[in-house]
C-alpha cells in the first residue's frame, strides 16, 4: 500500500491495527516486538488488542455493506465504553475529543480516532476487503464510496475469475 492509499489522519492508526493480521497466511505482527512497539503494547496487552482489532474489522466490514448476524450487537461499542474521552479546546478555539488518561491506551486512542473520523465524515470510508481470504482494511477513496476490495488487481480479479468460472462450469 502506498502513502497515497493510506487512510487519512487518525484513521491511519485503525487501518494499521486491523492490518496487523494477514488473514490469508495467519501472520500476526502483534506477535513481534516491533509490531507491539508500533502500538505501544506490552506482551500482556496483546490479547485485548486482538479483540479490539477484530471488533474494528467487523465495523470496517459493516462499512463495506457486510452486516453481522441479527442481534449480534456491536462488540466495538462495548469495547469503547471503557475508553473515556474528554473535550479539549485549544487557544484558537478548536475542539477535539482526547483520551482522559495520559499516556492513552490503545483503546482510548482508537476511540479518539473514531470520534475525529466520524466528525470529519471519513469513518465510514474505512472498510475491509470483501474477499474472505483477505479482509484487509483500506480507505475507500472512490468518488461513490462503493469499493468492495482492497485491490481490484488482486482480490477483485480473483472474485471476478471465480464468478466467471462458476458461470462456465
Amino acid at each position: 500500500m502506498s502513502e497515497k492509499d493510506a487512510a487519512p489522519g487518525p484513521l491511519a492508526l485503525i487501518e494499521s491495527l486491523v492490518n496487523t493480521l494477514d488473514v490469508e497466511t495467519g501472520a500476526d505482527t502483534l506477535d513481534t516486538a516491533d509490531g507491539r512497539a508500533a502500538f505501544g503494547l506490552t506482551e500482556a496487552e496483546v490479547p485485548d488488542a486482538r479483540v479490539l482489532r477484530e471488533a474494528l474489522r467487523t465495523a470496517c466490514l459493516a462499512h463495506a455493506g457486510h452486516r453481522p448476524p441479527q442481534g449480534a450487537g456491536s462488540p466495538l461499542d462495548r469495547l469503547l465504553a471503557g475508553a473515556p474521552l474528554r473535550v479539549t479546546v485549544d487557544a484558537a478555539g478548536a475542539a477535539a475529543l482526547r483520551p482522559v488518561a495520559e499516556p492513552a491506551g490503545l483503546t482510548a486512542r482508537v476511540a479518539s480516532a473514531i470520534a475525529a473520523a466520524a466528525a470529519d465524515g471519513t469513518w465510514a470510508r474505512l472498510k475491509a476487503c470483501e474477499a474472505d481470504d483477505c479482509r484487509w482494511a483500506y480507505y475507500d477513496r472512490s468518488p461513490a464510496g462503493r469499493r468492495r476490495w482492497c485491490s481490484m488487481a488482486v482480490c477483485g480479479s480473483r472474485a471476478k475469475m471465480r464468478t466467471y468460472r462458476a458461470k462456465r462450469g
